[in-house]
């Protein structure tokens, strides 16, 4: 019999020079928490870290979260074009699979508001048992972004997890975001 009882452990990761040197408020984080407390109608944990645009730290960051158990990484900032924006390398380089359709579906809902989507940068893949998702920096983006890979997310959680005891489940607000799961 599979139980859902602890809460899911999720990660959100702020990727800025800036902030991480404390000369930035940073706002990629809450409003990545504001969302998930939204949408989610399951139980949950954040672990919160706030690193520089560096590879090597961005990359130690995700490892951290999944090792630690989170089913989900969700980084802000350092997407971009500009040499310090180096977030998909690092997660590049800890995944161990890509999946390139999270960044594709961002980029062409992104494309509905600026033309500058066309220079995020933006991937997901799967380090250790974690979902990685890496996500624009300013808050109305990362809410845009969300809204348009969220409903596969929590398959995509269920699907890493195939095997495992007490796996984690996210379940969404039907009123806010139906999820989808296939029937069966």
């Amino acid at each position: 019999m599979t139980m859902h009882n602890a809460p899911a452990l999720i990660g959100i990761v702020t990727v800025s020079d800036r902030a991480s040197r404390g000369e930035y408020t940073d706002e990629g984080g809450p409003a990545i928490r504001s969302y998930l407390g939204e949408v989610l109608a399951s139980s949950w944990d954040a672990r919160e870290r706030i690193v520089p645009d560096d590879v090597e730290a961005i990359a130690a960051a995700i490892r951290d979260c999944a090792e630690a158990g989170c089913c989900l990484v969700v980084t802000t900032g350092g997407t971009g074009p500009a040499p310090r924006d180096v977030t998909p390398e690092a997660t590049e380089s800890v995944c161990t699979k890509l999946l390139p359709g999270f960044g594709e579906r961002m980029r062409q809902v992104s494309l509905q508001y600026v033309p500058t989507a066309i220079l995020s940068r933006q991937t997901a893949g799967i380090c250790g048992r974690a979902l990685v998702v890496n996500l624009p920096g300013r808050p109305k983006s990362i809410r845009e972004c969300l809204d348009a890979v969220f409903p596969a997310i929590p398959y995509c959680v269920d699907l890493i997890h195939t095997g495992t005891d007490n796996p984690p489940r996210l379940e969404t607000n039907p009123e806010r975001l139906v999820a989808f799961r296939p029937k069966g």
